[in-house]
């Protein structure tokens, strides 16, 4: 079924919001409820990509809280801390690793205006003792009652709308695109408007085909990709 003009354009008004400079790296956090739950906050701040890291290589799940949101945050599993930070950082993120130590501030006293990784850890245990060596800076939610943390995924939240209120105030919100580069929206939304063909792309190590203003495919294809739209 071809791709409607006012799916096209919903489509566009979500990207033209999408954020490249903030993103989210959990660590073991196994539970489908909890990981759903990051991904559909990450999605409704605007966030474009997250991070995981899964205990020996276990595959990740879903449920249903995710409401599809997993389809459009895109989750990239590293296999160790190390490699998912020494990739964020080379992408010029500062990493906030929540934390109870001595040293750790209050997440309202951060600037997270700039480009922000938040890295939460398990549910049990939180983040292990070589992520928390390995962040930039530590920070804590305070709590006034008996528990000492939030659940991994309101924690997830209410860091995450903290960062977009902050760039709310400061008037660098995206809205017609400029959180990506233009190479970047362009593949995007391409592989959400058509998934199957730019699977297709993928395996045939080719570049997606061009668009027009209203979403349609203006290359040539092969009349079976084509079925596919």
């Amino acid at each position: 079924m071809p791709l409607l003009p006012r799916r096209f354009e919903r489509l566009k008004a979500v990207l033209n919001c999408r954020m490249s400079d903030m993103t989210i790296l959990v660590e073991h956090v196994e539970k489908p409820h909890n990981l759903s739950a990051i991904l559909r906050s990450c999605d409704a701040v605007g966030i474009l990509e997250a991070h995981a890291i899964s205990q020996n290589g276990r595959t990740t799940t879903f449920n249903s809280t995710a409401q599809g949101s997993q389809k459009w945050v895109q989750l990239h599993q590293h296999p160790t801390i190390e490699s998912s930070i020494e990739l964020l950082h080379a992408k010029g993120f500062k990493l906030y690793g929540t934390n109870l130590n001595v040293n750790a501030i209050d997440y309202r006293n951060c600037d997270f205006t700039g480009p922000t990784a938040f890295v939460l850890g398990a549910e049990k245990w939180g983040l292990s003792k070589k992520a928390t060596k390995l962040m930039d800076k530590a920070i804590f939610i305070p709590m006034r009652g008996m528990v000492q943390s939030l659940n991994v995924s309101v924690a997830a939240a209410t860091l995450l709308f903290e960062a977009l209120r902050q760039r709310e105030s400061a008037g660098i919100v995206p809205q017609n695109g400029e959180g990506l580069s233009k190479e970047l929206f362009e593949k995007v939304i391409f592989e959400w408007s058509y998934p199957q063909v730019a699977a297709w792309c993928k395996l045939q190590e080719r570049q997606y085909p061009k668009l027009n203003r209203e979403g349609e495919i203006i290359d040539k294809l092969p009349r079976d990709i084509k079925l596919r739209y």
